[in-house]
């Protein structure tokens, strides 16, 4: 205990005197003109904002939320699709004190009304596709703030929704409240799938972001000259963290667009001279399917796993990594110059400690394996807590500071890991943890079923999609089938959807009466997309 004590006030001494204020302040005053932000919309002008212009546009909106009456510790919700809109909002939330709470874009009323309550925000920032919902599922707001386009394209406000413009706010010239830097103070929020039919609301310190920033530079070895491509969502901790603070962290610059687009990969990557992209394995699929280009910038790309065939053809080097929202940054890794087999995810990145635990919890040996675990510091290298969530908070860690992932991984005889499966009951869909149990909360609901299992389908593109398996009840229509479809599109965002219904007399069972689910995913062929 005397080790992980001296381990703890090293760690939470690398971040004394810091938070995310001070990190974009120290490039805006060191590098003013340099490009920080290249927007790159589908629908009108590439924009480049230096750092001393996001610097301008973040004080701004900054001091107009402490004009309005947003003080330290109030949640703003912040349901934005990428865009600088996104980052100066994100950023001047935090400058004054403020929770940034970053929601899913894809979400619907179902979701977006949890989120607004259990965070309890005061004020919201959203664009104009987004303002009825956002105006419905957050009545206790007290002013609502619209862009003037949705992420790139020119849109109108609805007439009937009161609310500030945001472009309106940005020529504000306010006083921003002078605030002490506490590196502990509470920075953000962002929803994560658990097992429960509910997300959880992990909330990060500045101290995690500060961590977050320099440990992700220090694992990518990125230079001030790189250059990133960002179009997973911004309201992810792998855009987040990994890309946007990490580049902030060298004064690097990042070019974003509004979300992954195959067909203007290529064209915006070399036009930028763009030199390392955080990916997910679609992704990497999507490009593979086009003919390579002529030539490219790119050091590296991160893909979650090494990926053999990207560097075979676009000579691009690739390495695995693992992380959650809990962990901030990747608490597993892949070195650049060793980075392991193919479709590896690393060893343990410095600054973590993790055991992989078999069935009756010992440490499993090469060639095995079992549930992971990681051990860090709570509110700097994992995360501060699970916001106003009693009940997981207790059950997040034991006793000796250990955090159960509920992921398995496997350990080959010489060490190397590899991402296993899910220990509980989650699917991943296209890159999104999705947890079987929500799903089988909004069927259960409608009364139309005696039981159901819902279970991933592999999926050749989107490595699992949503299948349910059910006995219907009595009460259930005609066209069930057809019915739960659409229950579920009204109250799940689209990737928790239900690609397809199956109707069982009885369900397989294990030794404790549980419905075997392994044996229904084995009914199941792989969609070949």
């Amino acid at each position: 205990m005397a080790l992980i004590s001296a381990i703890e006030k090293s760690h939470r001494s690398m971040v004394e005197g810091r938070d995310v204020p001070w990190l974009l302040d120290q490039w805006v005053t060191r590098n003013p003109d340099k490009p920080f932000l290249v927007w790159e919309p589908f629908d009108g002008r590439r924009k480049i904002y230096t750092y001393a212009e996001v610097g301008q546009k973040v004080d701004a909106l900054a001091g107009a939320l402490h004009a309005k009456g947003i003080t330290l510790g109030d949640s703003i919700l912040i349901h934005l699709d990428n865009s600088p809109e996104f980052i100066i909002s994100w950023f001047a939330c935090v400058k004054i004190g403020a929770i940034a709470v970053s929601t899913n874009t894809r979400s619907v009323a179902r979701d977006m009304s949890y989120f607004a309550e259990h965070s309890g925000v005061v004020a919201a920032i959203t664009q104009p596709c987004f303002a009825k919902l956002v105006f419905d599922t957050a009545p206790n707001v007290s002013f609502l703030i619209l862009t003037d386009n949705d992420s790139g394209v020119p849109a109108s406000a609805p007439e009937d929704i009161p609310h500030l413009a945001f472009s309106d706010l940005l020529k504000a010239d306010n006083e921003i409240p002078t605030r002490a830097v506490d590196p502990h103070a509470d920075l953000s929020v962002q929803f994560t799938s658990g097992t429960t039919s509910r997300p959880k609301a992990v909330l990060w310190s500045h101290a995690n972001a500060i961590w977050g920033a320099q440990m992700s530079a220090a694992h990518m070895r990125l230079r001030d000259d790189d250059i990133t491509q960002v179009f997973l969502p911004l309201f992810h901790t792998n855009a987040q963290s990994y890309s946007m603070l990490a580049m902030l962290w060298v004064g690097g610059t990042i070019v974003v667009q509004p979300k992954f687009s195959a067909s203007r990969f290529w064209d915006v990557a070399r036009r930028n001279k763009c030199t390392w992209a955080s990916l997910i394995p679609f992704c990497v699929k999507a490009l593979l399917a086009q003919d390579p280009p002529p030539d490219h910038c790119f050091r590296f790309w991160g893909p979650g796993i090494r990926m053999k065939i990207v560097e075979e053809t676009y000579g691009i080097k690739t390495f695995g990594w693992w992380g959650m929202t809990e962990i901030i940054t990747q608490g597993i890794f892949g070195d650049i110059d060793q980075p392991g087999p193919d479709l590896g995810i690393g060893r343990v990145a410095p600054g973590y400690d993790i055991e992989i635990r078999d069935e009756k919890g010992a440490y499993i040996t090469p060639g095995s394996r079992g549930l992971l675990y990681i051990r860090g510091v709570r509110g700097v290298s994992l995360f501060k807590e699970y916001f106003d969530n009693d009940e997981a908070n207790a059950k997040a860690f034991d006793d000796d500071g250990w955090f159960e992932t509920g992921d398995l991984i496997v350990m080959d005889e010489e060490g190397n890991l590899f991402f296993g499966d899910r220990e509980k009951d989650m699917l991943k869909v296209g890159g999104e943890n999705v947890a079987a149990s929500e799903i089988e909360s909004v069927i259960n609901e409608t009364g139309w079923v005696n039981e159901c299992a819902v279970v991933g389908q592999k999926h050749s593109m989107l490595d699992e999609v949503p299948v349910v398996f059910l006995i219907p009840s009595p009460s259930a229509p005609v066209d069930l089938a057809a019915q739960l479809v659409d229950v579920c599109e009204k109250n799940l965002t689209d990737f928790k959807v239900i690609r397809d219904v199956i109707i069982v007399d009885e369900f397989p069972r294990s030794t404790l009466e549980k419905i075997a689910k392994n044996e229904l995913r084995a009914r199941l062929p792989t969609i070949e997309a």
